[in-house]
């Protein structure tokens, strides 16, 4: 299953992917990487503006952060921004596959327009399981550079027990942190507390916080308000790792002197290599799934006629 696949933008995530697909028999070209990006030399790289062959693609490959607004996409490998044009969606086989890293409205605007579909890479569940790990590490990580304390022993609330809060919690717990649970759904708190956790309730977020030296947010929504962020202290550490544009009032807490920081994305920048095998992992899976169904509706032997 010899797939053409366009890796277009990104950063040292998608080398990682080139690198995987490659080896896996892919035949693999990037676009907004030069030939200095470390990439082996048997991948050929292209700039913006230069001509690809858009009509052989089986597949392309946009940023893990997604498309920005005016269809721009991360290339912070490129020497010049790297912009999609709608000739080269249009320019696309029919059954060419697309796919992003993350949906969004611009995304969905720019498939309306060549009226094309695309799938959302770090949506998909296989890819948030297997990151889970890498988001921990990077979280563990980031925990330790930007406090002046050890890990053991301090108060840290996580917010949210989904796929990521759930593997985060179990880091900070096994480093001998006292890890606090916040949720607001009852089968988080019903899991949590099997795995031993102390768990809250959401509505009790302003006694949480007020005893905690680390907070880590994993849900996707406006939760640590300026009301809320009155209830932190000044040395208490605040990691997001919530999708754009994050749940934290960062302008409120920089005002107030509390540090904190908006971290999505952290595989990418902390364990690449690793963030790479997994996007490159679950493409593969999802051309081959593609490929089955298409051949489970038209059968050797069989024609539509």
């Amino acid at each position: 299953m010899k797939k053409n696949i366009l890796l277009a933008g990104g950063d040292e995530r998608q080398l990682e992917m080139g690198e995987y697909l490659y080896g896996k028999g892919m035949s693999v070209t990037m676009l907004g990487f030069s030939n200095e990006s470390g990439i082996r030399e048997e991948i050929p790289c292209y700039q913006a503006g230069e001509e690809l062959e858009w009509e052989r693609l089986d597949a392309v490959v946009f940023p893990s952060d997604g498309i920005h607004s005016g269809f721009i996409v991360h290339a912070p490998l490129s020497t010049s921004p790297l912009k999609i044009e709608e000739n080269w969606l249009r320019r696309l086989p029919p059954e060419s596959l697309i796919f992003t890293g993350i949906s969004s409205s611009e995304a969905d605007q720019c498939m309306e327009k060549t009226d094309r579909t695309y799938t959302a890479l770090l949506e998909q569940e296989e890819t948030a399981l297997y990151n889970a790990v890498p988001t921990a590490e990077g979280v563990l990580l980031t925990a330790i550079q930007r406090t002046d304390r050890t890990i053991h022993r301090s108060r840290v609330v996580i917010l949210g027990f989904g796929r990521t809060g759930s593997v985060i919690a179990r880091t900070f717990f096994a480093l001998g942190a006292y890890a606090e649970v916040g949720t607001k759904s009852p089968t988080e708190k019903a899991r949590a507390e099997t795995y031993g956790h102390s768990v809250f309730l959401l509505d009790e977020l302003p006694q949480a916080l007020g005893r905690a030296d680390i907070v880590i947010n994993t849900i996707p929504a406006f939760l640590l308000t300026k009301s809320m962020l009155q209830n932190v202290s000044r040395h208490t550490l605040i990691i997001d790792i919530a999708s754009r544009p994050g749940g934290t009032d960062f302008s409120y807490a920089l005002e107030k002197g509390i540090t904190a920081l908006w971290t999505p994305g952290l595989p990418g920048r902390t364990a690449p290599k690793t963030a790479g095998y997994i996007l490159g992992n679950v493409l593969l899976q999802l051309l081959e799934d593609t490929t089955e169904n298409k051949e489970d509706r038209h059968p050797k032997g069989c024609t539509d006629e």
